[in-house]
């Protein structure tokens, strides 16, 4: 077995490595306080080529594949969790646009996206009554002509304001249950969609999460991705993706993590001498560092599988428990070994915990990742 990576993919990580410490760490805290969007980053990020990672050079993407694309999340969620799960989002976009949509489509979004010019794109699955139950939802469709009229309420929206264009799940034949959702792409500023609430949220705030409500929102038939019906497959591997994605930013947090208790371990000097010279915090910090290895070889296997064009569903829902698990339960560790310190805005753990606390809920809850993985197992 191998586990090096190419020197490509080493190019990638050291990129984003130097990108992530000197654009988007310093002001990391700041956009947390003022829950500022971090639009000028993110279209640099673009610029880089890290919007349209898993697209083919032909298409318009930057074609770096799974596993930069996973080992550049990891850089950018240990400087920022907003920034990185604002970009795996927009990946899972772009990425959706290239797989199940037509060459206009092609033409028209992924350029878009790749360039900047889309400051994110967003995917709205989720509804009042419709969480990990997908197939419940009761968003709709219906065909007047050349074009679909949607209604509907959408909720925790990832860059629902800012988006350039959202991926929308609704029914277009409501008694088929899962088989007649199908997906369309709205663009910004469609009359009929408005964002009717921003979420005041416990972490990850600088990243817009919304509520979106569709009112007799009128789209060209050709918004329509995929055919009619193919809308639950189509979520259903795009969250597969999504889920490598959110494993890899809560691998670049658990870093952050273990690098801050390190760093604090060293520096804090009780009963005479540094606390890394106790025995309970060095076993602490080796649990901590085991633990976040086993995360990013899960989560690099399950991109590895993914880049091999070979099935990776159950893959990728292992990475997603284990590596946000594993994140929340290092930064409540580094937020102990700080002690008292942890607690208080001076030192960044506290924003870490705050940050990790939403891994485990999008896109797929723990809960759904097991069934995910027993199922597979029991197959």
């Amino acid at each position: 077995m191998d586990f090096a990576l190419t020197e490509e993919q080493k190019m990638v990580q050291e990129m984003v490595r130097r990108f992530a410490e000197n654009e988007i760490a310093p002001v990391a805290d700041e956009l947390d306080r003022s829950e500022r969007f971090p639009a000028d980053t993110l279209r640099k990020m673009a610029e880089l080529g890290l919007m349209s990672m898993l697209v083919p050079a032909e298409a318009g993407g930057t074609g770096m594949g799974a596993v930069a694309y996973a080992l550049a999340l990891m850089e950018i969620g240990r400087a920022c969790m907003s920034h990185a799960v604002t970009t795996s989002v927009t990946n899972m976009v772009c990425e959706g646009i290239y797989r199940f949509g037509t060459p206009r489509q092609h033409a028209r979004y992924i350029p878009r996206i790749a360039s900047g010019e889309y400051p994110a794109g967003a995917f709205a699955l989720t509804e009042p009554g419709a969480g990990s139950d997908a197939g419940s939802l009761r968003a709709t469709a219906e065909r007047d002509g050349d074009h679909y009229v949607l209604n509907g309420t959408k909720v925790f929206i990832t860059s629902g304001t800012h988006a350039g264009v959202v991926m929308v799940a609704a029914k277009t034949d409501r008694d088929a249950g899962k088989a007649g959702i199908s997906v369309f792409l709205v663009e910004r500023g469609t009359p009929g969609m408005k964002v009717s609430r921003k979420e005041e949220k416990l972490g990850q705030r600088a990243s817009d999460t919304v509520e979106l409500v569709f009112e007799d929102c009128r789209v060209p038939a050709d918004s329509l991705l995929g055919n009619e019906g193919d809308g639950f497959k189509i979520m259903l591997s795009s969250l597969d993706g999504g889920r490598i994605g959110i494993a890899s930013n809560s691998c670049g947090l658990g870093r952050a993590a273990l690098e801050a208790a390190t760093t604090y371990a060293k520096d804090r000097r009780q009963f005479g001498r540094p606390i890394a010279a106790l025995q309970a915090i060095q076993c602490k910090l080796a649990d901590m560092d085991t633990q976040l290895e086993a995360a990013r070889l899960l989560t690099l296997r399950a991109a590895h599988k993914k880049e091999r064009g070979r099935p990776y569903t159950q893959e990728a829902s292992m990475a997603k428990v284990y590596a946000t698990e594993m994140c929340q339960r290092l930064a409540r560790e580094a937020i102990q070994i700080h002690g008292g310190y942890g607690y208080v805005r001076e030192y960044p753990v506290e924003r870490y915990l705050r940050d990790a606390m939403a891994v485990t809920l999008y896109e797929g809850t723990s809960e759904i990742q097991r069934l995910v993985i027993s199922r597979n197992l029991l197959a």
